[in-house]
């Protein structure tokens, strides 16, 4: 596709949990040719090497750890094992590992490499806190039912039985905890700026063609 604007494009999505909005991030990017990010995953990264590593002092052990991250690493297959979740969980109210996670993120969103056209981040804070100033900012959801059926089939996938009764009332409190905390430890929220796609009658072809609508229409002006 011949864009007609060589300024970067950086998008920012918050999304609820479940909604469909890594799959579509990740389909954005590979259309664009964007730098994807899924915010939540440096997290939980950094969990996985304080669980594997045990250090006396996490925090300056991560300062130097993430100084070797990059994109690669954060596909461990190990970042969703359950005990990675509860440890993220705890770890990530610390601010002193938010400030060190928030540096990482930016540089993925502001420096772009060369063979990309610019960034998207997908997460919980990433349109008011991460890349307040993104071209386009979209605020992905859909119905609780939709997504703990999608979150069933996924658990499935991976050889885990999670009744569909659990899943929602996990996804209920995941959405109570996730919108009521403060907002320097990234409350997920729908900034005035966001553009809401709901997703839960739209198949991942149709949400794709739906946020590539939106964008054409301002990057092709």
């Amino acid at each position: 596709m011949q864009l007609k604007k060589t300024k970067p494009i950086r998008i920012a999505i918050d999304a609820t949990a479940g909604s469909g909005s890594t799959t579509l991030a990740l389909r954005l990017a590979l259309h664009y040719k964007l730098r994807f990010l899924d915010t939540g995953k440096v997290y939980r990264w950094c969990a996985l090497q304080i669980i594997q590593n045990k250090p006396k002092n996490k925090i300056n052990f991560l300062k130097k750890e993430i100084k070797k991250l990059n994109l690669k690493k954060l596909q461990n297959k190990k970042l969703i094992d359950d005990r990675v979740a509860q440890v993220t969980s705890q770890m990530s109210k610390d601010l002193r590992m938010r400030k060190l996670v928030f540096a990482f993120q930016k540089r993925i969103a502001y420096n772009i490499p060369k063979g990309y056209r610019g960034s998207i981040l997908n997460g919980r804070d990433v349109t008011y806190n991460i890349v307040p100033d993104a071209t386009f900012k979209f605020y992905v959801t859909a119905s609780i039912y939709a997504r703990s059926k999608r979150r069933q089939k996924e658990l499935m996938k991976l050889g885990k039985r999670v009744s569909f009764k659990e899943i929602m009332q996990s996804l209920k409190k995941r959405d109570k905890s996730d919108k009521n905390r403060p907002r320097r430890q990234g409350r997920l929220e729908k900034t005035k700026e966001s553009l809401l796609i709901n997703t839960t009658n739209l198949t991942i072809k149709s949400s794709f063609l739906t946020v590539k609508k939106i964008i054409d229409s301002k990057l092709n002006k």
